[in-house]
């Protein structure tokens, strides 16, 4: 982009109301009131490799690369940035997650830092470095911009060395802060430090007998052996507690900006003020709202509840997902199967309208944001819903037999100049296999909607050739009046019911014209012979 570009949309993205608009406008803000402007303007996701990497963990590092192009956007690029995916992998495992092979084996290493416990897959060193690659090669194939940073390689290299000094140096500070959080019993046995047991690699969580400030060290009772142990605190011979973590990081790598989920809120309050304590100023950031699983509880990694990363994957095309991450953050959402439909096609509707808006519009477009300001061109004669149901009324898995349809309803159409319909077709024949065959329940019409399908069957066959959707419509419109359907979505369900069925589905009319008015009234025939449709 030319600087003289870059002016225009900066211009326009100031008075944009998109949440990444409004998220970079609040950074600016910080950087402005900084003593001393960083040279780097860093952005942070964090991520707990503790359970295979999740949807909500993808949705953190899309939503934040969106706000990092909304900065450079407004910023015309005068601070460098850095996008960090930091991993905790030096967290001690404290229970077996539920999803994963050889549970028996890791129980053995409980406690010990994720990038020691074995890898249960057997691909990697540990269970961290596995969770880790997961992550990445995700991330990868997404094409981000990021540099990754493992919580066990910064503490062993001495990259934290210089905060942990100064967390030692104002311990009490820490502790004053953190200790009204806590209830009685774990009051007297916190500490800002795990100490890593030198004897077993278990992180420790026990009580600090002393420090010495001058030293670098703390000193603590091995629980097991009853042995007084002194460790400095650096190099990676301890961790530090969650919130006093947190706090590390943003302020050993200068962390500008980081959202959290709602859940966090405390955290991120009381990790503030121990930032603050260490001379350091809190990373601006929001709370957005959590996903949850189709009976309303919140996603675990470690329960593996609600759609993987692969799983949308299979179904849906990467950029129905980032749709899906930057519509309303702050509202929560249901993460399942029976999304990704609506998802994809709300994509496809974006896509299509980007051209025709004007310039400050398409700041808002959530396309703009997804492709980071330069959507693709796209011609896509149907949608994703009615391919699902051109699928269901064919019954044909079959990608040549649906291009067939998709020939007659677009003439010319073929998969090598439609590559984004033809991957569609794919996605289409995956979710119909395996979310709406198994579910498909048809029933017989009741009396009247027989009377109704009959003269639907009549009037289709008196139709001109190439009739449009909207005259099929208006026709099954006239219908549904005519039978008195009150309401008239009535009609529209008995009809996806009785010949598809499923209770809804696309617009009807543009239904037939691609299926085929012929092969529509071919299904009506069967149904008032009372043939079952469910056999094929």
């Amino acid at each position: 982009m030319t600087n003289q570009f870059d002016r225009k949309i900066a211009e326009l993205a100031r008075g944009s109301k998109a949440w990444p608009f409004d998220e970079a406008r609040k950074l600016i803000k910080r950087l402005e009131r900084l003593p001393e402007k960083p040279e780097t303007v860093i952005f942070e996701t964090g991520y707990g490799p503790s359970g295979l990497p999740h949807i909500g963990t993808f949705g953190e590092v899309a939503r934040t690369t969106m706000v990092r192009h909304a900065f450079r956007t407004l910023t015309q690029d005068k601070w460098p940035t850095r996008l960090i995916c930091f991993s905790d992998d030096m967290d001690g495992l404290r229970k077996v997650p539920g999803n994963v092979p050889e549970r028996e084996m890791m129980s053995e290493h409980l406690d010990e830092p994720l990038t020691r416990v074995p890898d249960p897959y057997g691909t990697h060193d540990s269970f961290g470095a596995h969770n880790n690659a997961r992550l990445m090669d995700f991330l990868d194939t997404f094409g981000f911009e990021y540099e990754f940073l493992s919580a066990t390689q910064c503490y062993r290299s001495g990259r934290f060395d210089e905060t942990l000094l100064n967390i030692l140096g104002h311990y009490d500070k820490v502790m004053d802060v953190i200790l009204p959080t806590l209830g009685e019993a774990r009051r007297a046995t916190y500490s800002p430090f795990l100490p890593v047991c030198p004897r077993t690699g278990k992180v420790l969580q026990v009580p600090m007998t002393a420090r010495d400030r001058q030293a670098g060290t703390i000193t603590y009772t091995d629980p097991e052996t009853g042995e007084d142990i002194t460790t400095p605190v650096t190099g990676g011979r301890v961790k530090c507690q969650w919130k006093v973590d947190w706090a590390m990081r943003w302020v050993a790598l200068g962390v500008d900006y980081e959202m959290a989920g709602k859940d966090l809120i405390d955290s991120v309050r009381l990790s503030g003020a121990i930032a603050r304590i260490l001379g350091a100023r809190p990373p601006e950031g929001f709370s957005y709202e959590l996903f949850l699983d189709e009976t309303g509880e919140k996603i675990s990694k470690s329960r593996g509840n609600g759609l993987t990363i692969e799983e949308w994957l299979t179904y849906a095309s990467p950029e129905s997902l980032f749709l899906y991450m930057f519509a309303s953050p702050r509202k929560a959402k249901r993460l399942y199967f029976d999304v990704i439909p609506k998802a994809v096609d709300e994509y496809l509707t974006h896509l299509a309208k980007f051209p025709s808006l004007e310039a400050e519009a398409r700041l808002a477009s959530p396309v703009w944001h997804i492709h980071q300001g330069e959507p693709p061109q796209a011609e896509l004669p149907i949608s994703f819903s009615l391919l699902l149901n051109l699928v269901s009324a064919s019954n044909s898995e079959d990608a040549g037999v649906l291009w067939g349809f998709i020939q007659r309803y677009a003439p010319g159409a073929t998969p090598e100049d439609h590559p984004l319909l033809d991957h569609l077709v794919g996605y289409a024949i995956r979710y119909f296999h395996d979310f709406v065959k198994p579910n498909k329940k048809y029933r017989a019409p009741d009396e009247r909607e027989r009377a109704a399908l009959a003269e639907l069957n009549e009037k289709l066959k008196g139709l001109p050739e190439g009739a449009s959707g909207e005259d099929i419509q208006t026709l099954v419109y006239e219908v549904g009046k005519t039978h008195e359907f009150e309401p008239l979505r009535d009609w529209f369900r008995a009809l996806y019911e009785v010949l598809l069925g499923q209770s809804q589905g696309p617009r009807f009319g543009n239904f037939v014209e691609l299926y085929g008015v012929s092969e529509t009234r071919d299904l009506i025939e069967r149904v008032l012979k009372g043939e079952d449709l469910s056999a094929g």
